[in-house]
């Protein structure tokens, strides 16, 4: 059964590794690591590109697409999020209030909290450049989305930051290597 189940994880990522599926392997681990799932993407972008140099920009973009989509869709996230803590913190309460103020929820999170979300409402969209940053970049889309931040900026600025991460870690990984 165990010899079975290693050969057929063998085949998955021999399958993977084909330069016809490589970008859509990309694509996909690009994908599922810019939502709030712990997966980096870059040895996935780094392999393509060490097995095919000419693939370069491809798997670049490949990647930066997924990537940016993925932003996206944590953004949405953190968008239907804030609507339903907007929809049990009112349950309770009259059906007016619902119409004439919003709770401030975000306040729940202790100090920092309530100064990374101050920073960021500060900061608007722009600040989504730092999506590319490990561990606070995918939260930070979602919080985009809490606040309501415009989608399309957001986006925007979510791509060019995750763009110049690639461009930068891959070229640096096969400079190194």
């Amino acid at each position: 059964m165990e010899s079975s189940v290693m050969a057929a994880l063998s085949a998955l990522m021999h399958w993977l590794a084909l330069p016809e599926v490589g970008l859509s392997a990309v694509f996909l681990v690009a994908f599922v690591s810019a939502t709030l799932l712990p997966l980096g993407s870059e040895p996935a972008v780094f392999a393509l590109v060490k097995a095919q140099p000419d693939l370069f920009w491809p798997a670049v973009l490949v990647a930066t697409l997924g990537n940016t989509l993925g932003g996206a869709v944590t953004w949405w996230m953190g968008h239907a999020a804030h609507q339903a803590a907007v929809r049990l913190h009112w349950a309770a309460a009259d059906e007016d209030a619902l119409t004439t103020v919003q709770p401030n929820l975000p306040a729940q999170h202790g100090k920092a909290g309530a100064q990374a979300m101050a920073w960021l409402h500060r900061h608007g969209a722009p600040a989504c450049l730092l999506s590319w940053l490990p561990v606070v970049g995918d939260p930070l889309c979602a919080v985009a989305g809490w606040l309501h931040l415009p989608f399309w900026p957001c986006v925007a600025y979510m791509a060019l930051g995750k763009l110049a991460r690639y461009v930068t870690m891959t070229a640096a990984l096969i400079w190194v290597f």
